[in-house]
């Protein structure tokens, strides 16, 4: 197998493991430490603490795909014979590497607020929100299917 066969078949499975390994789960916005059996039943209980949670920014990969084969194309244009190869290679590690970085500064992803709540039986359950409008604590809380509705 010629080396350029060999470069193309490396680049194209690097891009189909590393576009398998970019799956993000859906954020769930409600309780982040759930109870393991949730109950249909309404709950009432007042806000006990609101916290503010930074949130790193998480990658896509798509960055990484996108900066692998734009450095690899500009790589392959290096050079000549195993040179060439090798300049495809170091082009496509490199702008994945930039890419990711690029990706992750543009992030946009905020701040989360944890928001717990005391029960009126005593425990303590926390809820992670996007934004809280106005909930203070002290407010009267009751929990329907996993949301917090002011009472």
């Amino acid at each position: 197998m010629s080396a350029r066969k060999l470069t193309i078949l490396c680049s194209v499975s690097s891009l189909v493991l590393i576009t398998a390994c970019s799956y993000n789960p859906p954020r769930n916005e409600s309780a982040a430490n759930a109870p393991a059996v949730v109950s249909n039943a309404t709950r009432l209980g007042y806000v006990s603490n609101i916290e503010v949670v930074p949130v790193t920014a998480r990658t896509s990969g798509g960055g990484a795909v996108l900066g692998a084969v734009v450095g690899a194309v500009i790589g392959n244009q290096i050079g000549s014979g195993s040179g060439r190869a090798a300049a495809t290679g170091l082009g496509a590690v490199g702008g994945a590497v930039i890419g990711n970085s690029i990706e992750q500064h543009n992030k946009s992803e905020s701040d989360i607020y944890r928001v717990s709540v005391r029960l009126d039986h005593g425990r303590v359950e926390q809820f992670d929100y996007q934004t809280i409008g106005n909930l203070r604590v002290g407010d009267r809380v009751r929990v329907e299917g996993g949301q917090l509705y002011r009472d």
